[in-house]
């Protein structure tokens, strides 16, 4: 499965912009935004405009985690068909466990590495 609107949920802004420049360099056609909150994206997903085809999310984040987020976005209807990917340097069996429990998608541990980021984003991204 791959994406070409993709919706980037993560507090850190280094994050997002190492997240965006892998996105760039992979295809030039991809649609990104970002939130710095969970709390934010899901009042704005909520409202319906503009849903993207995949959600990558970090876990540890203030106000309202990432499992909070997934456990509210697959309750929700109109947005539990959107696949949840975690994206985060936790890398626990437990959590990566927890999550899949809660309907995560797929789960990728932030790599420490930039080629290796765009490796994993690749397959992905159309």
């Amino acid at each position: 499965m791959t994406f070409s609107n993709i919706l980037l949920i993560d507090d850190d802004d280094d994050d997002q912009e190492i997240f965006l420049t892998a996105i760039q360099q992979i295809s030039s056609s991809v649609q990104y935004n970002y939130y710095h909150s969970a709390r934010e994206a899901l009042s704005k997903l909520a409202l319906g405009v503009s849903l993207p085809e995949v959600i990558f999310l970090d876990l540890n984040m203030p106000l309202m985690t990432g499992q909070e987020f997934l456990f509210h976005i697959k309750q929700n209807q109109s947005l539990s068909h959107i696949p949840i990917i975690i994206f985060s340097t936790a890398s626990d069996s437990a959590t990566k466990e927890l999550t899949k429990d809660l309907g995560a998608y797929d789960f990728i541990t932030k790599p420490g590495d930039f080629n290796e980021l765009i490796d994993l984003l690749k397959p992905l991204i159309q």
